[in-house]
């Protein structure tokens, strides 16, 4: 009977919708097991065939714990706010709603066609306003918040508010802006409501400030360090400049330690943890304050070696620095200037990641040395970033090679501090190097020195011991259309949150989705963009200068807002009430295991974890981690084929002819190239992305054009894309679930190559003819043979824990050598059969089904008990001794384990083939090892 896979899944892919088989319960008796794969961006190409590696492996994990008696959840969404769907509207005026819905009919059809087991029940969309109301409504939350360094946690605004009534800030310890002054509840009292909210922003862990940010002028918006890749946007490849803007931020500092500190309770890739140690960058030292020569100004600077407070040679600024302007003289004015424009070009990424390029210009100013009171000269310089620390340096050339470089660059001075050092050749490397030339620091250890410089710092109060962290705020404000819109309207620039019972603002309607004449967002061109006060509704524009009607917020919130919190949502998806019932919550608490990208390492992982932990504080879920183990799934490459074009020609080189030739590799639609590598010439002409090549000239080898490859990231942009939809035609989606998993181990990166995917298909079709040897379906009732136990116990084991440890790829081997060792013995016995389809079932669910349903079975196969190793069947009873004669193996022969010397002595001498060997000979020696050889000497 033919294997049809086409007609087996798309009946089994019906019957699980049909049946909702994969429905969590939200009550039950089984232990949860929550399992959560990132989810998706629902972009305009649909999946390629990388994309579903993290979701097979998740798959197959659920399966297994349904299985294994757990109530699975396994949940899918979509992260369907984002710029592609907003690029596209501004050059189609077609709405992103309608496109990402499109997109995710796309998404769904593919997924659905792989097999996966969601609980399509609980599907979320951060664009849905049901789903980001409640985004809202934690936004709202965190801008009604403070953090309590006294209690470590977050805590309602209104109780601070309560303080500054009754003694001001003074005892007031908590996470707040650097600029915080000091004022008694009389001046609390007397302050206005716009002064109130002044201080009060100070606190909020969101809030509104004026923030140096990475402006991308082609997009009209900001972006995230993460968005930016070697100084242009990762999408489009467009300009960055730095600029100041009134952002919304959120003050993830203030999380600073805890997420360093959660670190250690979660079982995340040892890579990924450090990812976000680095990015997170604590450090221990001191606060220095270093006042500016002839201007009633300071700065502070942050260093972990106060004690080189003595080698200081000159300061360096952040050229975005809000005192550079300030400061600089006016014979410096016009280098300053220049130099700071040609800095804001550069994004900060690509300024920390250049560590060659030395350059800097003096301000003209000078600094007051804290404990000298020399003069030190004040410049500004590219490396330093106004957003890392406090955007200003202590220069110690001799203590540090940057500094070093820079001085020698410029011709500045090196004094040295360290005692019996050389620095003719380079600054001081050691770090444990006794201190000289330095006052009262002088023959110091570096321990010692450090703790009484700070002393001293402290007692002239001039500065402070402070620990540090290079983790800045995080702007929340993205000058875009398609992103969730803040819930604040303005009076007298003042920003106040919607209630609560009037969410979700929705998005309005908008003719242009590109920034206004003047500059706004895109929001700027919604004509019914105000919030009515005494209605609670969204008004026209036209009345804001009404009483009761106030402008709204323009900006919408950064892609990163509606994933910071989704893995909570699935647990009670259609909750209109509430984000998530405690009920729901306390059953799920968290998730077991998260699949995703390990590029997400310092972007949704580090937001999502800090919104979970203020989620927390605020008593709102059970636990301040919200994933116990994730992984990082490798990534599916592609081979990308290339032709080679001339130089100023429109003449194509064969691969092979190169030889010397400077030529252009372009990339070429791997669909035109066949498993030759031979290159369809008419389909390369006729391509519609090649239309410039309708006339080339093409050098052959042998009458062919041979492209070159090479193995690189699967991309549209590279022509290398494989389509799931095509395998899952042409093999299966079994084929393809099995063979994503055979390609390698799953954190690992893998070249797909298509000519592969046979060997897998021909298996699950030697699988279906097991069951079917006579023709026919055919199962026996008869008792297993032990040859056949061992076996299919042997694979029991082998799969358990392989799924149990992620080793995918061995599980799919053993797979194939048990189906032909069975496949050799003509196995039928539904006592084997049974359970191997329950072991396959994970991988190759359709077939399953299928194979299932024939043994007799009713209910789906998705919770059938796993099968149980049993090692009694692994026992050997009987040992395949080598029979040799003086040394040399002529056959071997299987004798009980249990048999004594003697026995097996008497056993061997017995057998036909020895009495043929020793033609009548008696032997002068029988040499036996029971359990390892026989040997016949004579």
């Amino acid at each position: 009977m033919k294997y049809y896979f086409n007609e087996i899944e798309a009946k089994w892919q019906k019957y699980w919708s049909e049946n909702q088989t994969f429905k969590a319960d939200n009550e039950s008796d089984k232990e949860k097991f929550y399992v959560l794969d990132m989810f998706p961006y629902p972009s305009g190409a649909g999946l390629h065939v990388g994309h579903p590696l993290g979701y097979i492996a998740s798959d197959i994990y659920a399966r297994f714990k349904r299985h294994k008696g757990f109530n699975v959840l396994h949940p899918q969404g979509y992260d369907s706010f984002g710029l592609p769907a907003e690029q596209y509207a501004i050059q189609t005026g077609q709405h992103p709603a309608t496109t990402t819905k499109e997109n995710i009919k796309t998404y769904r059809r593919q997924l659905d066609q792989i097999g996966f087991s969601f609980d399509w029940s609980r599907e979320v969309r951060t664009s849905d306003p049901s789903y980001y109301k409640w985004t809202q409504w934690i936004f709202i939350q965190l801008f009604e918040s403070y953090y309590c360094l006294t209690d470590d946690k977050a805590k309602d605004i209104a109780f601070l508010e309560e303080t500054f009534e009754k003694e001001g800030n003074a005892h007031v310890k908590a996470v707040t802006d650097d600029d915080v002054r000091q004022f008694t509840s009389e001046d609390w009292a007397g302050f206005n409501d716009q002064e109130k909210e002044a201080v009060l922003s100070q606190y909020r862990l969101t809030y509104l400030s004026e923030t140096e940010v990475n402006w991308c002028p082609e997009l009209g918006t900001v972006l995230a360090n993460d968005e930016i890749v070697n100084g242009v946007s990762e999408r489009g490849g467009y300009p960055v400049v730095r600029k100041k803007m009134k952002q919304w931020s959120m003050r993830i500092t203030a999380y600073a330690q805890r997420l360093l500190d959660g670190l250690q309770k979660i079982d995340w890739p040892q890579p990924l943890k450090d990812s976000q140690t680095n990015w997170i960058g604590r450090s221990v030292g001191a606060m220095v304050r270093f006042n500016i020569v002839d201007h009633d100004a300071s700065f502070q600077v942050f260093t972990t070696r106060p004690d080189t407070i003595f080698g200081v040679s000159f300061m360096t600024l952040a050229p975005e620095h809000e005192l550079v302007s300030k400061i600089t003289s006016a014979a410096q004015k016009e280098n300053v200037e220049a130099y700071i424009l040609a800095t804001s070009k550069r994004s900060e990424r690509d300024r920390m990641a250049d560590v060659k390029s030395i350059s800097g210009v003096f301000t003209g100013a000078y600094a007051q040395h804290p404990f000298t009171g020399e003069q030190i000269p004040i410049w500004i310089g590219d490396y330093v970033l106004a957003s890392y620390g406090t955007g200003a340096v202590m220069a110690v050339p001799c203590g540090d090679q940057r500094d070093y470089d820079f001085a020698k660059h410029f011709g500045l001075e090196i004094p040295n501090i360290f005692e019996g050092v050389d620095l003719s050749e380079g600054a001081c490397e050691d770090k444990n190097a006794r201190i000289a030339n330095s006052d009262f620091i002088s023959g110091l250890d570096v321990k010692t020195a450090i703790k009484d410089i700070i002393a001293a710092l402290e007692d002239k109060n001039i500065g402070f011991g402070k620990v540090n962290y290079r983790l800045r705020d995080a702007v929340f404000s993205r000058q875009r259309y398609w992103g969730e819109p803040f819930p604040v309207y303005y009076v007298n620039g003042v920003p106040k949150m919607i209630d609560d019972a009037y969410l979700p603002v929705t998005l309005p309607e908008v003719e242009k989705y590109l920034p206004t004449s003047d500059g706004k967002p895109p929001l700027g061109n919604a004509t019914e963009w105000a919030w009515n006060t005494k209605t609670n509704e969204v008004v026209s524009n036209d009345l804001i200068d009404e009483e009761s009607v106030f402008p709204l917020e323009l900006n919408t919130m950064p892609g990163w807002a509606g994933s910071s919190w989704y893995f909570n949502r699935y647990m009670d998806a259609s909750n209109q009430n509430e984000f998530c019932s405690p009920e729901a919550l306390n059953y799920w608490r968290d998730v077991d295991l998260y699949i995703g990208g390990s590029e997400h390492a310092t972007g949704h992982l580090l937001y999502s974890r800090f919104w979970q932990k203020f989620l927390f504080d605020k008593g709102l879920v059970p636990v301040d981690e919200y994933a116990k183990k994730l992984i990082n799934q490798g990534m599916i490459l592609g081979t990308s084929a290339f032709v080679y074009r001339k130089h100023g020609e429109n003449t194509f080189v064969s691969h092979g002819l190169i030889g010397d030739e400077k030529v252009q590799p372009i990339h070429v639609d791997v669909s035109l190239v066949n498993s030759s590598n031979e290159l369809d010439l008419e389909g390369f002409k006729n391509h519609s992305l090649n239309k410039d090549f309708l006339d080339a000239e093409f050098i052959l080898e042998d009458g062919k054009y041979i492209v070159g490859r090479e193995v690189e990231k699967m991309s549209k942009s590279k022509y290398n894309v494989v389509n799931p939809d095509d395998i899952c035609n042409d093999y299966g989606a079994d084929t393809l679930r099995m063979y994503e998993m055979f390609l390698g181990p799953l954190e690992q990166a893998k070249p797909w190559n298509t000519a592969g995917i046979s060997g897998v298909h021909g298996f699950l079709k030697r699988l279906w003819k097991l069951f079917h040897l006579t023709g026919e379906f055919a199962v026996s009732e008869g008792e297993a043979s032990p040859e056949e136990l061992k076996i299919l116990h042997k694979t029991i084991k082998k799969v358990d824990d392989d799924i149990a440890n992620f080793s995918f790829n061995t599980s799919v081997s053993s797979f194939m050598i048990a189906v032909n060792e069975l496949t050799a013995l003509k196995t039928s016995k539904r006592s084997i059969l049974e359970p191997l389809v329950i072991l396959i079932s994970p991988y190759a669910p359709h077939i399953a089904e299928e194979l299932w349903q024939k043994l007799g079975h009713e209910n789906s196969i998705s919770t059938a008990e796993f099968p149980v190793f049993n090692p009694d069947f692994l026992i050997e009873s009987t040992k395949t001794y080598p029979i040799s004669f003086n040394g040399k193996m002529r056959f071997t022969k299987d004798l009980s384990l249990d048999l004594d010397k003697a026995a097996i002595e008497k056993a061997v001498l017995e057998d036909e083939r020895t009495i043929k060997q020793l033609a009548g000979r008696v032997p002068k020696k029988v040499i036996v090892v029971p359990g390892k050889i026989v040997n016949i000497v004579g």
